[in-house]
């Protein structure tokens, strides 16, 4: 069950470098230079015919978005490792805040990054597909960015309430969404008023996994 894994560095791939790490699954890793324009190659363009990683091949069979990578890897190897629900409502949960990270925290968050100074720490970089010229930055959507932002961690904030984790124990769901809230900590984002968020990001960040992923 051979896996291609398209990635690059400080790019949301780093999300699908995780959940591979924590499921412990061995790939193949291509490394893709955005600065070189190479997620824009006809070769990559045919893997991901929007120029973008993160992508994986699995059995020949090209898929991408980090989300539908992550859900899917999560049902072909993650039941059997309990890290990912069985079919039914806690699977549905686990989904749930996959796909909330990706459409909801990572739309207010990529605005926020857009709208960062070029090369600043989680800035969106020049060569990538969602950069914003200097001259088209705004205060305005700055501060827009952060209230939607602020909104988002409020929701995450009430979802863990009670809870070690998203759902209950540790699981993909968690994986994947670690890596957004940690991307929107760069950009200077205050989770302080956020405790529930501020004490599940420390447990995750204690998972050997990805302790071993943030030390290399």
């Amino acid at each position: 069950m051979s896996i291609t894994f398209y990635y690059a560095p400080m790019s949301t791939a780093s999300i699908t470098e995780a959940v591979l790490a924590e499921l412990g699954t061995p790939c193949e890793r291509v490394k893709l230079d955005i600065s070189a324009k190479d997620t824009r190659k006809p070769d990559f363009l045919k893997i991901n015919p929007n120029g973008r990683v993160p992508a994986i091949v699995h059995e020949g069979t090209p898929i991408w978005e980090s989300s539908a990578i992550t859900m899917y890897l999560g049902e072909i190897f993650g039941v059997d490792a309990k890290l990912y629900p069985e079919p039914g409502p806690k699977r549905g949960e686990a989904m749930k805040w996959i796909t909330w990270s990706n459409v909801t925290l990572a739309e207010a968050g990529g605005r926020l990054a857009a709208s960062l100074p070029t090369g600043s720490e989680g800035a969106v970089q020049s060569d990538s597909l969602d950069w914003v010229p200097p001259e088209q930055h705004s205060a305005i959507a700055v501060e827009k960015a952060k209230a939607d932002l602020a909104v988002c961690l409020k929701i995450l904030d009430g979802g863990l309430e009670g809870k070690s984790f998203l759902l209950g124990d540790y699981s993909l769901a968690d994986t994947h969404l670690q890596g957004f809230v940690s991307w929107i900590r760069t950009m200077g984002v205050d989770l302080t008023p956020f405790p529930n968020v501020m004490e599940w990001l420390k447990r995750c960040s204690e998972r050997p996994a990805l302790a071993k992923l943030m030390a290399g």
